[in-house]
């Protein structure tokens, strides 16, 4: 495609590289043709592994809403004063076993109180899904609670004491209709992306259902505990006639919640990918198909030192320098439930752009026209990996 010849061509020149080839992008020699996330913690990359000054600048500017600002750079492997080595060997050895040890029990005692709230009860059963949110009584309160109590539990040992929680209303203006009169539950919380701890967040606020690989309903303790939440499971490698693939049955499932306050709602995040916090993609309409209203939040991650936001970092780098961290800071920005007008829903796609403007502005948020292609060529290149791979993979 043209498109992916002129990202290719313009990822070249930005390595410095002269009469490489132009399906890849240029590496250094010492460091082979791929480079695997194998530096240590505690020590940052050699120079030579670098891109040039540069390079980085374009990049940064190309690519600003995957850029990492804080104390340990790009990748987390920025260079850190020898004071910063000391306090991560501090913590590696008092905080990570001791909040990992908490966080591995919390999760067991959830487990066994879902086990104990399912033992005598059918899940149930439609379009393949299998649930226990649909449970009514004692059992789904106790499932529910619990649930809240032990996520916010669980953010607690992961450093997140406080939570700076804010409820704005929106006037009328710019369009927007007088909504006082609306009674409706939203389907679906739609929020920001960030980091796998906005998961967590949101479990402890309104346990929402989540949208899930199907392999995760057969994961030891957490497959119950995701059945108990109610969530998705969608199985995308799947060619039959009669899969509805992930909107169809998102659809659905956000339908459901608006009509039934007994079903929990969905929990969307319509930008596909996480960002550093300070921009906003664009939304994917799947979240706005039902024509229902929704529920917007925004999340933002204060930081001095590690920024908890998951963008262009290890799984296992993020988790270790999270654990790492003696104080976490979390805000959250509650919007009022957004009715769409009949404009917006005979057009998700207006639908999905009016939300996410409105998110920006009560927000901050800059806009980005960017999204997961771009995220995975940014990877591509502070990475060394081969550029066709990267660009033909399918998005998530």
């Amino acid at each position: 495609m043209v498109m992916v010849s002129a990202m290719a061509s313009e990822l070249n020149s930005l390595t410095g590289a002269n009469g490489t080839r132009e399906d890849t992008v240029s590496v250094s020699p010492e460091r082979g043709a791929t480079l695997k996330d194998e530096q240590p913690l505690l020590k940052s990359d050699p120079p030579a592994a670098s891109p040039t000054a540069e390079s980085i600048e374009e990049l940064e500017r190309k690519y600003a809403p995957y850029v990492r600002r804080d104390a340990y750079g790009t990748m987390g492997r920025g260079e850190i004063p020898a004071t910063e080595k000391v306090m991560l060997g501090i913590a590696a050895v008092t905080l990570v076993p001791i909040r990992l040890v908490l966080g591995m029990l919390i999760l067991v005692i959830y487990y066994l109180i879902c086990r104990i709230c399912t033992m005598f009860s059918a899940p149930h059963e439609e379009d393949g899904q299998e649930d226990y949110a649909h449970m009514g009584g004692w059992r789904r309160e106790v499932v529910v609670r619990c649930g809240r109590f032990c996520s916010r539990a669980m953010l607690f040992t992961f450093g997140f004491y406080w939570i700076k929680e804010t409820h704005r209303s929106i006037g009328n203006e710019d369009g927007c209709r007088d909504q006082a009169d609306e009674s409706e539950r939203p389907g679906a919380v739609v929020s920001n992306h960030i980091s796998y701890v906005d998961i967590l967040y949101h479990m402890s606020s309104s346990f929402p259902s989540f949208v899930a690989k199907r392999s995760v309903a057969k994961l030891p303790l957490v497959g119950l505990i995701s059945k108990c939440l109610g969530c998705v499971y969608v199985q995308r490698e799947s060619k039959s006639s009669d899969f509805k693939g992930v909107s169809g049955v998102v659809t659905e499932r956000i339908q459901e919640a608006h009509e039934n306050k007994l079903c929990p709602m969905m929990l969307l995040f319509p930008e596909g990918t996480t960002t550093n916090g300070d921009y906003l993609l664009p939304f994917k309409s799947g979240a706005f198909l039902a024509k229902v209203p929704v529920l917007p939040v925004i999340l933002r991650y204060p930081y001095c030192r590690f920024s908890p936001a998951w963008d262009s970092i290890s799984g296992v780098r993020h988790v270790f320098l999270l654990l790492c961290q003696f104080v976490n800071h979390i805000e959250v920005i509650w919007l009022p439930v957004y009715y769409p007008s009949e404009q917006e829903k005979e057009d998700p796609k207006l639908y999905a752009n009016n939300v996410r403007k409105l998110m920006a502005t009560e927000g901050n948020l800059t806009l980005s026209d960017i999204g997961l292609a771009e995220k995975r060529i940014y990877h591509a290149v502070l990475n060394g990996n081969s550029l066709p791979r990267v660009l033909h993979q399918k998005d998530d």
